[in-house]
């Protein structure tokens, strides 16, 4: 220990590491980031020294390497004011938890994937309902996966924009397939938002009737219709309706009836439905 002032003292890069239970070599790394610089270097022998009063960022840097926080985002940490930094904190973790709970439905979908397609299919709760006839807007392209997360709230924005001149959205928004979307396919897909049947004669923009049909159908939570996992869903529904002998009528549909940006990744958001006799 090397004293230049007696209430903050400096202290070479081995004394500082062991006490901030890091590594002289991690030290020279978030030195290089721009995250630690030490407070001093002997210019003959190169020695770094730090500032006792720096051990409590270098602590905060530990805690946060231990969420797996990349050294890019630990630096807006340590350069923000305290509530902002602990929104960042809170940010990064939040979609931490999105991920895992992501990947754990890959890991399911995966599964039942390499199993043959019937393993884990019991998770999901088939169930059968009567939908009347509806007059929708609609929005209508090829796609691909990767664009969906990103065309289908769009879409639904813009449609639901447009539902305002004809008393609003009159029943849950919903994406039809009607053809498959997947790396070899941009099917195309068409987001539909259900407006008062009443209002048909008013209408300007793009409108159809969707006939009424009785579907079968599961709810998953937003984690699970993450593309490929929400497959497993789509499988899980196909089989049920070959298995009661039914027959699939229409293409296949996702509806959302929840607050997607508001939602967790175990909320329920969205069904998905077969059309069936």
């Amino acid at each position: 220990m090397t004293g230049v002032e007696d209430d903050d003292p400096l202290l070479s890069i081995g004394a500082f590491a062991r006490r901030a239970r890091l590594s002289p070599k991690a030290l020279r790394l978030y030195d290089r980031q721009g995250l630690l610089a030490p407070d001093r270097v002997d210019a003959v022998t190169g020695y770094r020294y730090y500032r006792e009063s720096r051990l409590a960022t270098a602590r905060l840097i530990v805690r946060l390497r231990g969420l797996d926080m990349p050294l890019a985002r630990i630096a807006e940490v340590l350069t923000a004011p305290a509530p902002e930094a602990a929104a960042l904190v809170a940010g990064y973790w939040e979609g931490v938890e999105r991920r895992v709970a992501a990947q754990r439905e890959l890991a399911v979908h995966l599964r039942i994937q390499l199993s043959g397609g019937r393993e884990g299919m019991d998770m999901y709760e088939i169930k059968q309902r009567e939908v009347p006839e509806q007059l929708v807007l609609t929005e209508r392209r090829h796609v691909r996966p990767e664009d969906l997360p990103v065309w289908i709230p769009q879409a639904c924005d813009r449609l639901e924009e447009e539902a305002k001149a004809y008393g609003g959205v009159f029943a849950a928004p919903f994406v039809v397939y009607h053809g498959q979307v997947n790396e070899d396919s941009d099917g195309p897909a068409e987001v539909c938002v259900p407006i008062d049947p009443a209002r048909a004669a008013d209408v300007t923009t793009a409108v159809r009737t969707e006939p009424a049909h009785r579907e079968a159908y599961t709810t998953i939570t937003k984690a699970q219709v993450e593309y490929p996992q929400i497959l497993s869903a789509y499988e899980a529904v196909y089989q049920w309706i070959e298995a009661n002998g039914g027959r699939e009528t229409g293409p296949s549909r996702e509806v959302y009836f929840a607050d997607w940006a508001a939602s967790g990744p175990a909320t329920e958001v969205c069904d998905i439905a077969v059309p069936m006799a």
